[in-house]
């Protein structure tokens, strides 16, 4: 566990994460908890192999050949017992471009898009970017958990004249991994109204205690051709700055359409690095995820009992999945701004701000918990001490 456990210095390496807090937050002592990637070095096995690869000293023209989509297929299937063909994968630099690219090919303007908020912001400017319509389903947060409005999220469909869904599953920031039952549900509604699901599951392979993470195509053949899929690596086994993902796609007409609109942007291929590193991580990378799980598990409950046990007025959502731990700060009756504020300039915790993610986000704060110990003791213990200090001053 000494991989996830010694803490790396990142300043220095342009980090967006660790270099830019000090812009983003305007203050040389931020912690940086917010931006999801993690303070891990990335798997031995795939250090090792960019190291071989950059020994080789050549960096042309690279393609995946069929090493690399055997790779994918296996991880897939093993880890989500889901079997597809090697000929369904599209490959991109990340899940954002091709969420870019799916909205372009197979939506029109002023087409309804719906997302379930709070949500990851970049599903908001997908959509307007593309003068498409945001439709939203509000989740709904009772008693510390989220649940799905299914009477609503029908309702929105048929109102907003909605073309295409995009699901986040396991959903960030919240930390659910939506239950096959909720997924059969969704799926259903989707069918009913002819509606394209887009499914991103970036965060698939990050599934806590006994979840199952359940690919949303993977349901029945119906809904294997009415939905896109996007994996990636990148968040599993932090190799972000690598650029590396790919969409699943069953459906052949689909494929086609957003496979065209990549060639018109001239995104024809990943760059090498990114390829060797895919590669390396689903073969022999999963030793390293499980000890990874078992880190993420033991920060997010020393983080829940130290908030219980200190301060009641910070609730801590349950995390099922993904590392980032969504905040319920809202018995700290402070407006939003103020909130952000307390966070920034008295703990000095950089956090993400919950409205980001939507209008039902606020009086929320997101946590990054993918770093050594020692790092989420100090940001929890930074902001615990600060809460103190507000209520007894």
């Amino acid at each position: 566990m000494s991989r996830f456990t010694t803490v790396i210095p990142r300043k220095g390496t342009r980090s967006v994460k660790w270099d830019y807090a000090e812009e983003l937050y305007q203050d040389k002592d931020i912690l940086p908890m917010w931006v999801a990637d993690m303070d891990f070095q990335a798997p031995q096995a795939v250090i090792d192999s960019l190291k071989e690869r950059v020994d080789h000293g050549v960096f042309g023209y690279t393609m995946p050949d069929e090493e690399i989509k055997h790779s994918i297929t296996n991880w897939i299937e093993k880890r989500h017992q889901w079997k597809i063909q090697k000929d369904w994968v599209t490959y991109s630099p990340g899940v954002i471009p091709s969420l870019h690219m799916i909205v372009q090919s197979l939506t029109n303007t002023h087409d309804g898009i719906l997302i379930q908020t709070p949500v990851y912001p970049p599903f908001f400017s997908v959509i307007k970017d593309h003068e498409r319509k945001v439709v939203t389903n509000s989740l709904l947060y009772n008693e510390g958990t989220y649940s799905i409005d299914f009477e609503d999220f029908e309702h929105q469909i048929v109102e907003g004249d909605v073309k295409m869904f995009i699901l986040c599953n396991p959903h960030n920031p919240i930390g659910r991994v939506w239950t096959k039952d909720e997924l059969s549900k969704m799926g259903e509604i989707c069918l009913k109204h002819n509606v394209l699901i887009v499914s991103d599951e970036i965060h698939a392979d990050l599934i806590l205690d006994n979840h199952k993470h359940i690919p949303m195509a993977s349901m029945n053949n119906e809904l294997s051709n009415q939905t896109l899929t996007c994996f990636s690596p990148t968040k599993t086994f932090n190799l972000a700055g690598l650029q590396a993902s790919y969409i699943v796609t069953p459906c052949e007409d689909k494929r086609k359409k957003v496979k065209k609109q990549f060639d018109q942007q001239g995104m024809f291929m990943l760059n090498t690095l990114g390829l060797t590193a895919m590669e390396s991580a689903y073969l022999n990378g999963e030793e390293w995820l499980e000890e990874l799980v078992e880190t993420i598990q033991t920060n997010r409950d020393f983080a829940i009992e130290q908030f219980q046990r200190i301060s009641d007025q910070i609730q801590i959502v349950p995390l099922e999945g993904t590392y980032l731990l969504w905040m319920d700060c809202r018995l700290m009756n402070l407006s939003q701004a103020e909130l952000k504020s307390f966070m920034q300039k008295q703990a000095k915790v950089g956090l993400n701000d919950g409205v980001s993610f939507g209008e039902e986000g606020e009086g929320f704060m997101r946590m990054n918990l993918a770093a050594p110990r020692e790092i989420v003791e100090e940001g929890v213990n930074r902001i615990i001490t600060a809460v103190h200090q507000k209520t007894t001053s």
